[in-house]
């Protein structure tokens, strides 16, 4: 059984969660540890699963910021074998970025980006709404990601 994490891993996690490249020193000093002592909390929280694994946050692209929709989706039956399918024909589609299996009163919710709304349009038309088994689709559009780094807009004065 894996111990609790302390207050400093969760100052850790949270620093690596707003930048993942931090220099080590950095974190070090940031959580109160000498730097070999914080690569060893790093790696055991890898080693742990807490971790598992780093990614980079990709710019919009040229033609402007990209939309994210987040996707409620509902199967018309909950058998495992509905569940399998399903699950198997989003893994075939890059343009669905994560799917999580819910309690409530949707089955799915998915995270899906395009690069406009008639792009959106498209996957919702040619994809969604064809993935087997789907009985109901309720899409809503993000604003924007408040978690993700953005740069500081100072007062002017």
């Amino acid at each position: 059984m894996s111990a609790a994490l302390d207050n400093i891993d969760r100052s850790l996690i949270r620093l690596l969660r707003l930048n993942g490249r931090r220099p080590n020193s950095e974190l070090a000093e940031e959580v109160g540890l000498s730097p070999s002592a914080c690569l060893r909390r790093i790696r055991l929280l890898e080693e742990r699963g807490i971790i598992r694994g780093y990614t980079a946050i990709i710019a919009a692209s040229e033609e402007g910021e990209r939309i994210v929709a987040i996707v409620r989706l509902t199967l018309e039956k909950q058998t495992e074998e509905y569940l399998r399918r399903f699950e198997a024909a989003v893994r075939e589609h890059p343009e669905i970025e994560e799917c999580f299996l819910m309690t409530g009163d949707a089955d799915y919710i998915l995270r899906v980006s395009a690069a406009s709304a008639s792009a959106y349009e498209a996957i919702h038309t040619d994809i969604l709404s064809r993935l087997p088994g789907v009985a109901r689709i309720h899409s809503s559009m993000a604003m924007r990601n408040v978690l993700q780094q953005r740069p500081v807009r100072r007062a002017r004065g």
